[in-house]
């Protein structure tokens, strides 16, 4: 989307290429699973040369560790209570425009 004096903004172009990975849901996957799969291989590597130190990183860690776990499961959780309502909601229109359908043939 050009803007006004006739170049592509960099927030254009940053939207551009968002819509076209939500349109893609192949390639969303495949650029997701090779991101993960570097930030794996780097978190492997890092931890083999660089070992934690003490006890007390450890603990730390084991801290971040649980409030990230929980977090990712509230996330979860409010996502999947989304999705339902919004399965609810959508089957409610589609029996009322089916009643609707319904009425008007008659």
């Amino acid at each position: 989307m050009p803007t006004g004096n006739g170049q592509v903004g960099v927030f254009d172009f940053a939207e551009l290429a968002m819509e076209n990975l939500t349109h893609n849901p192949l390639l969303l996957f495949i650029v997701s699973f090779v991101a993960l799969s570097v930030v794996a291989v780097a978190g492997s590597w890092l931890r083999r040369h660089y070992p934690t130190a003490d006890d007390e990183q450890s603990e730390l860690l084991g801290v971040i560790l649980a409030a990230t776990l929980t977090l990712l499961g509230l996330i979860i959780g409010f996502s999947f209570s989304m999705a339902a309502n919004r399965y609810d909601q959508r089957k409610n229109f589609e029996e009322a425009e089916a009643n609707a359908i319904g009425t008007e043939m008659l």
